[in-house]
């Protein structure tokens, strides 16, 4: 009774104070009172006037307006890699690419990334994208707290790559197939649960089922085939035997010394070392400005309200279980798991 009527507490605390926040912005919007917003680039300020309606119903997705000036673009890969996510969206990163590949005004390209990797199918589209882009300009990566496994992918389309001092980075290796099966748990409290389906291995990795030899091997040509796909890509990159590539690739992490010591980065230090690195390699120490491109998801009220409610709508299942067999990353994946992105 007691966590029922906290429960109901906490509801009406969110109710009211997102019906505030909507009076705010309607009053805001009916005044036409506006919010004033700076964005700082290189030392220099911009001053923007905006109506807050516009701040909660659209998605914030830093793309800077065209340049009338050169100007290198620092592209944040953030979260993990998918079709959609709160940091990371396919369909804007490759537009902004290729935006930038058509823009004579911008010169470069360097990968700020801060990923645990992601889908096979996302991150090996992005690679390809990237490589286009490097047939007229040059692409530099630089690794933050992590650039693992589809991270790490990524910058091998570059032609330069360091790494903060503080980087965990590497993890070659490909997950396919996480199955989990709770036909011992259903039976034991008596759940039933059938899915109807024709060819043995059509249910195959459904939680209802338990996995047979035949579907472990099924997977695992999958894997490895992604997984050769990732060392060739790496070896070339790189500039390192495939036998080499191999024996550093076991799925492991390296810190920014390990991955330097084994040939897998260029370099260490910090972001701005990087960007004076490309000025001075590729453009004979030009002064060109650092414009941004970064995604986020949009943080409208609906959102807002749904994220909020789902704190209170729990999966009858343990967490450890839900969460694994309702991940929204797609498999074949280079992924680590380990990671604390969400």
């Amino acid at each position: 009774m007691k966590n029922s009527k906290q429960r109901t507490g906490i509801i009406v605390f969110v109710i009211i104070a997102i019906l505030a926040v909507a009076s705010f912005v309607f009053e805001r919007k009916k005044t036409g009172s506006n919010i004033d917003i700076s964005i700082t680039t290189d030392g220099e300020t911009t001053s923007i006037t905006k109506n807050p309606a516009s701040v909660f119903n659209k998605a914030s997705k830093t793309k800077t307006q065209k340049s009338t000036q050169n100007y290198i673009a620092k592209i944040f890969i953030t979260g993990v890699i998918t079709e959609a996510g709160n940091t990371y969206d396919q369909k804007w990163l490759l537009s902004t690419i290729k935006d930038l590949k058509a823009d004579d005004k911008n010169k470069g390209i360097i990968l700020f990334i801060n990923s645990p990797g992601g889908s096979v199918y996302e991150t090996d589209e992005v690679y390809l994208e990237l490589l286009d882009y490097k047939k007229t300009k040059p692409v530099y990566a630089y690794f933050a707290g992590m650039a693992a496994s589809g991270g790490y992918y990524m910058s091998c389309a570059a032609d330069y790559v360091m790494a903060n001092r503080n980087t965990l980075c590497g993890c070659i290796g490909v997950l396919c197939g996480q199955f989990t099966d709770l036909t011992g748990l259903m039976a034991k409290y008596g759940i039933k649960s059938e899915t109807i389906h024709s060819g043995r291995n059509k249910n195959m990795g459904n939680y209802n089922e338990p996995v047979t030899d035949e579907q472990r091997a099924i997977m695992q040509s999958i894997a490895d085939e992604c997984y050769d796909q990732f060392t060739d890509i790496v070896a070339d990159a790189r500039g390192l035997s495939k036998n080499r590539t191999i024996e550093l690739s076991d799925g492991r992490l390296y810190t920014a010394k390990q991955a330097l010591a084994n040939k897998l980065i260029d370099g260490i230090g910090s972001w701005e070392e990087i960007v004076e690195a490309m000025k001075r390699n590729e453009f004979e120490n030009e002064n060109y400005e650092i414009k941004d491109y970064e995604y986020k998801k949009d943080d409208s009220l609906y959102h807002l309200f749904m994220g909020m409610s789902k704190l209170h709508a729990k999966s009858q299942l343990p967490d450890a279980i839900e969460k694994v067999i309702s991940s929204d990353v797609k498999y074949p994946a280079y992924l680590y798991e380990g990671s604390f992105y969400n």
